[in-house]
């Protein structure tokens, strides 16, 4: 039972660490997004149609980040990836930096 104690606290300590909300922007560097924009920052969401900028605002920097094959029309692709507990990830996906799909594999979340 004790070992298990021991093995459940740090399990514990490092999804709690997960869920703290930290600040990445200050009010004066969205003021000029549109209000919408502004919201999904605030609550850490992001949407499509926000900038690498904005979504940065909102999530912080990813944890990876890949070139992709241009568009149809030429237009740049980058992929961002965000990872939770290491095996639960979200894909972005940006053209000319405008987020334009989001990707995941975590349970119950729509993809």
């Amino acid at each position: 039972m004790k070992q298990f104690l021991l093995l459940l606290v740090p399990v514990i300590l490092i999804t709690a660490s997960g869920c703290a909300k930290s600040v990445r922007y200050s009010q004066d560097e969205i003021k000029d997004y549109p209000p919408q924009t502004q919201e999904h920052i605030r609550n850490g969401q992001v949407a499509v149609g926000m900038t690498r900028q904005q979504v940065r605002y909102s999530w912080g920097g990813p944890h990876s980040v890949s070139v992709l094959t241009p568009s149809g029309d030429g237009k740049e692709r980058v992929a961002w990836v965000y990872e939770k507990m290491t095996f639960f990830k979200t894909r972005l996906i940006f053209t000319d930096d405008r987020l334009t799909e989001i990707i995941n594999n975590e349970p119950g979340r729509a993809k």
